[in-house]
């Protein structure tokens, strides 16, 4: 199968066509590549509210005729916000694609933004907002992500705030969506049973006449700092969050870092499952993940625990990171990549995740990369780029995290970076 092509229509948008023989269905996905880490301070939680916004009505059709005559076609109809991109996603079955970009098209370019329907998803979001804050395993992510990128964009909750949602009126709203959704930095990719002549042709009609506007900023790159949060909670267990800074999608060390976090917390025979739960019996949960960003990124590892083993466990997972950075075995090495091909591969089979892997590689690094390209990177890592990546993390000295649970847990962050400063 050849690798898709990237079209860019005179606009700057543009399309990727990804057809998978034998399929019955497809995916569309209309992709913004500028989310929530655009937004200054004052407009906190402005994209998130939009996306809402754009469902209660578009184009001739109300919010309920949207749902159903997408849902006549056997199809279901999403969106998600993130910090770097905002996505509009169908999917549906075959022959469906001129229905598709029609919905698409019209959330995205031409939602009715009511007044009084901005009035209740202010209300709806704010409740959104509250459950988070209930919800411990959110609100500490919250909050270990404002204590790594204080008073950044990168750092504000992609929710926003009551008081940063309050002043938005339609006007604004709509002058936000011009910004956001700019032609020039908006992919439209297509997946499963699709046929490239027919999506460039339905693409140039729905999004080729947008005209060029002034586009909401390019992020700044995210700056961790070394911020500790906690909060006292009466909860069963503890929730923490513990952080160190790593480095951007397009950083070199990007399928080495992949590897670090699989070896040291990605699955059940990872060095901090075996240790922490199997070993020693300090948490039921715990695994590691990397967040990467365009420009920067982080390592983390979450874990729910007894708070009377908050402390313990931080110590443990800082031992675990120094000893994955001093060397990893032939094995397990070649565990994690097998793992690692497994997810992305896997992945590649499902059409709606075909077609935002493909904007996501359009929109940060101006090309595709098949797949034979990705698995050569990843057998390529050495145990040698293991030790460099984690020495990388490890040399600023910058640790940040949070913990949310009762007394006895709250100095785990503390622990942590101790920790990783003896070693």
């Amino acid at each position: 199968m050849t690798t898709p092509r990237i079209h860019t229509l005179p606009n700057g948008v543009r399309v990727i066509c990804d057809p998978m023989p034998g399929l019955e269905t497809l995916a569309l996905s209309v992709v913004a590549g500028r989310g929530a880490a655009s937004e200054d301070l004052h407009r906190s939680g402005w994209s998130h509210l939009l996306e809402h916004m754009v469902f209660k009505g578009a184009g001739a059709r109300t919010a309920r005729e949207i749902v159903e005559v997408v849902e006549g076609a056997g199809g279901q109809v999403n969106a998600a916000t993130g910090y770097e991109r905002t996505s509009f996603q169908i999917r549906a079955l075959k022959g469906s694609l001129p229905l598709g970009m029609d919905i698409l098209a019209d959330l995205v370019l031409r939602p009715t933004l009511d007044p009084r329907d901005l009035i209740k998803e202010k209300s709806v979001v704010a409740q959104e907002i509250a459950e988070a804050g209930d919800t411990p395993d959110d609100l500490v992510f919250e909050l270990a992500q404002a204590a790594a990128y204080p008073d950044q964009p990168h750092g504000r909750p992609i929710l926003g705030t009551p008081k940063s949602l309050k002043p938005a009126d339609v006007a604004a709203i709509d002058a936000w969506r011009a910004a956001l959704y700019a032609p020039d930095r908006l992919v439209v990719s297509a997946a499963g049973a699709v046929d490239e002549d027919e999506l460039l042709r339905l693409a140039e009609a729905a999004f080729g006449s947008q005209p060029a506007g002034q586009g909401a900023p390019t992020p700044a790159a995210p700056q961790f700092t070394a911020g500790h949060a906690a909060k006292l909670r009466r909860l069963e267990q503890a929730h923490l969050v513990l952080l160190l800074p790593a480095f951007g999608a397009r950083d070199d060390d990007y399928f080495p870092l992949r590897l670090f976090v699989e070896m040291l917390g990605g699955g059940m025979s990872s060095r901090l499952f075996q240790e922490a739960r199997e070993n020693r019996g300090l948490a039921y949960a715990i695994d590691a993940w990397s967040d990467t960003y365009a420009d920067g990124g982080m390592l983390g590892v979450y874990a729910g625990c007894a708070a009377k083993d908050a402390g313990p466990l931080a110590a443990l997972t800082a031992q675990q990171i120094i000893a994955l950075t001093d060397g990893c075995t032939d094995a397990e090495l070649a565990r994690a990549k097998a793992q690692l091909k497994a997810h992305l591969f896997m992945a590649r089979e499902q059409p709606l995740s075909r077609t935002e892997t493909s904007a996501g590689q359009a929109l940060l690094l101006g090309r595709l990369f098949p797949a034979r390209e990705i698995s050569e990177a990843i057998d390529a890592v050495t145990a040698a780029d293991i030790a460099r990546v984690g020495a990388r993390m490890l040399k600023p000295g910058l640790v940040a995290g949070s913990v949310l649970g009762s007394k006895a847990s709250l100095g785990a962050v503390d622990v942590f970076a101790e920790a990783l400063k003896a070693g």
